[in-house]
Order: structure tokens, then C-alpha cells, then sequence
């Protein structure tokens, strides 16, 4: 029986909450199965760690990750810590250690839940968006002088590297071509940032040759924002820089119902280190401790690392039960506009598990 070595991350706010309910639901699918179990490591890591230690996590924080095989990630966020502390401390030292370059975020709207875009069927917002992210307007490079002064400068320099540009945009090509509808929109703002966003059309037409049967456009990033309202069918796989990806992906959220359901993994594609699975929605402490968090965007990043694991008929089932607990208004949290808890929510997900493997074996 293979045993997969998971590491725990509830991190901030209601990562404590919903993490755990992740838990559960591998645990609840593993139960009475014979091919596969995990063993479960948790790292307490987050503002609380940085209160009593003056870090966000170890400086030996990823040799004790190394050898995980996934890591599943709540959030980085604490109201009486500076956001850059928190993010740069933990999440973003992971991504950037481990050199989780493709971040995945699959959108769609989920059976039973009404999102905000009245005239858009279900399979006409059916989208995964590739993120760059390692560079970027992300990659740390700049800092600030004369601080306190009147001729105080700061810079925020976005950092592009051929190697990183083509990486990413030939996952994304290849994630494209797997798809039924093998479409790619690639994102740009090269009309305004004339160095490196140019740098990234051309790289785009050079690895768009290697893939003939991907049909593929380029898109400005103010007017995808609009063609994701008006025109959502007609996108498919989208590709975007750290930023641009970052903003994209929690309008795609919203759009589809709510960021509660929203899923994300950092994928290192080469597979030299773990990835990370995480949902999109931050630490919301103002409903932390309440019993109120959505779980379903960290069971459907329990999906995604279920399929990276290659277990792909487990992560149909977790997906299953999703839809199934989504389909059921009375099973709907508050972001959705129901009264359900992250327990029931929890409870049901793993109940179907259950259930269905007692059909199985009967």
C-alpha cells in the first residue's frame, strides 16, 4: 500500500479551520482503501509563530518540507502583522523555495450555486488560469531610500527572464492542448510596459509553433477583465504574469459564485520538490472561530493534489462529493447564501465518501 507523507499548513484565520476539515476528507477517502493512505504531518507555522519567534516559519522551515509529498496550505494573513511580513515569511519563502512556478487555478460554476452573471450558463465559465509565479511584479526585487525624508523613492521592479517567461507559458500551452476545447488566451499589457511584456509576446509566438493544434489569442489585461463578464465562452485556459494572474483569478472566483470556492495549486511541473495546494480565500479573520468558512475551495485543492498524486479516481470522488454538498442549498454557507457550517459542509462531503464506498463493496 503507498503511503503518501502529506505536510499540514493551517496557517492564519480560518486556515485553521478549513485545513483540518481538508484533513478529514482524506482521511474519510483513504478509510477501507487498500491502495493508498496518508500520513499527515502538521507545521504550525503563521502569525501566531512569528509572535512568539519573530519569523513566520523556521529558517530550516523547507528542508523539513523537502521530502513531503504535497503540502496543503490554508492562509497567510494576521490583522496586527504587516501583510508583506506574513506573505514573504511563509507562503511566498515556500513558492519561491520550492520553485512553484505554475500556479493553477481551475474556475467553474459548481452545480447548485447561482453566480452574479445571469445570462452565463454553467459551461460557458469553465476556465483555468496559469499564473506565473516566481517573477514577475512579484519577485522581490527594489527597495526604499531616504526613508522619512521628502526625496524618499521606493521601486517595486518587475523581474522577467526568458527561462521564466517560456516556462510558463509552455505549461500553459500544454495545459491547453489537454483540454477538450484546446483554446489559450495569453495576457499581456504590452502596449504600456514596452520592455518586459513585449519580451513576453514574442516568447509567446515562438512556443505557440510547438503547439499547431492550440488555438490561441492575446488579450490586454483591463479589456480580459471586461471579455470575463461579457464574453466568458469565449476563454478557456488563461495565462498571465504573477500580478495580472492574481487579480484575474479572484475576479474568475467571484464570478462563479464566490472566492469560498476556490481552489489553487503552486505546481513545481518538474516535480523536484512538493506542491502546494491551497484556497484562494485568505484568512478572514473577521469569521474566524465562528464555524462559518466555506471548506469546498481546500477540498477542491484536495482534489488538485489528488491528481498531481495521480489518483485520479479519488480525486473524481472528492469532486463528486462536492458537487453533490454544492447541489444542496441547504448545505450552502453564508458566502453563498445559506446558513450551513464548516462542519455540516464537512461532514457531508465525508458522509458521501463513505457512502459511496459502501456501495462499492456491497
Amino acid at each position: 500500500m503507498k503511503t503518501y507523507q502529506i505536510a499540514t499548513i493551517p496557517g492564519d484565520g480560518i486556515g485553521k479551520e478549513v485545513v483540518p476539515a481538508g484533513r478529514q476528507v482524506l482521511e474519510a477517502l483513504a478509510a477501507g482503501n487498500s491502495s493508498f493512505q496518508f500520513a499527515f504531518e502538521d507545521f504550525d507555522w503563521g502569525g501566531d509563530y512569528y509572535r512568539k519567534h519573530g519569523v513566520m516559519m523556521p529558517a530550516n522551515g523547507l528542508d523539513a518540507l523537502r521530502n513531503k509529498d504535497a503540502i496543503l496550505f490554508g492562509s497567510a494573513g494576521d490583522p496586527d502583522i504587516a501583510d508583506h511580513i506574513t506573505l514573504w515569511g511563509l507562503r511566498l519563502k515556500i513558492c519561491q523555495g520550492f520553485d512553484q512556478y505554475a500556479n493553477v487555478r481551475p474556475t467553474r460554476i459548481l452545480p447548485g450555486i447561482d453566480g452574479p452573471l445571469k445570462r452565463c450558463a454553467p459551461e460557458d465559465l469553465n476556465w483555468v488560469i496559469v499564473r506565473e509565479n516566481s517573477e514577475g511584479e512579484y519577485s522581490g526585487v527594489g527597495g526604499r531610500v531616504h526613508q522619512g525624508h521628502p526625496i524618499e523613492a521606493a521601486t517595486d521592479v518587475s523581474m522577467m527572464t526568458r527561462v521564466g517567461v517560456e516556462r510558463i507559458l509552455r505549461f500553459a500551452f500544454k495545459l491547453a492542448q489537454s483540454r477538450p476545447r484546446k483554446l489559450l488566451t495569453v495576457i499581456t499589457k504590452s502596449n504600456a510596459q514596452r520592455h518586459a511584456m513585449v519580451m513576453w509576446d514574442e516568447v509567446a509566438v515562438e512556443v505557440s509553433r510547438d503547439f499547431p493544434d492550440v488555438k490561441w489569442d492575446k488579450e490586454l489585461v483591463d479589456a480580459a477583465t471586461a471579455r470575463m463578464v461579457n464574453r466568458p465562452a469565449t476563454l478557456d485556459t488563461i495565462v498571465a504574469t504573477n500580478l495580472h494572474a492574481d487579480i484575474l483569478s479572484d475576479l474568475a472566483a467571484a464570478l462563479a459564485g464566490s472566492l469560498g470556492i476556490a481552489p489553487t495549486g503552486n505546481i513545481d511541473p518538474e516535480r523536484r520538490y512538493p506542491s502546494m495546494f491551497e484556497p484562494i480565500h485568505g484568512s478572514a479573520f473577521d469569521i474566524m472561530g465562528k464555524g462559518l468558512a466555506n471548506p469546498i475551495g481546500t477540498f477542491w485543492s484536495v482534489v488538485m493534489l489528488l491528481e498531481h498524486l495521480g489518483e485520479f479516481e479519488a480525486a473524481k470522488q472528492v469532486m463528486a462529493a462536492i458537487e453533490s454538498v454544492t447541489s444542496t442549498p441547504s448545505l450552502h454557507t453564508r458566502d453563498l447564501g445559506g446558513t450551513a457550517t464548516t462542519a455540516d459542509v464537512t461532514r457531508a462531503v465525508c458522509d458521501f465518501l463513505g457512502a459511496r464506498r459502501e456501495r462499492a463493496a456491497a
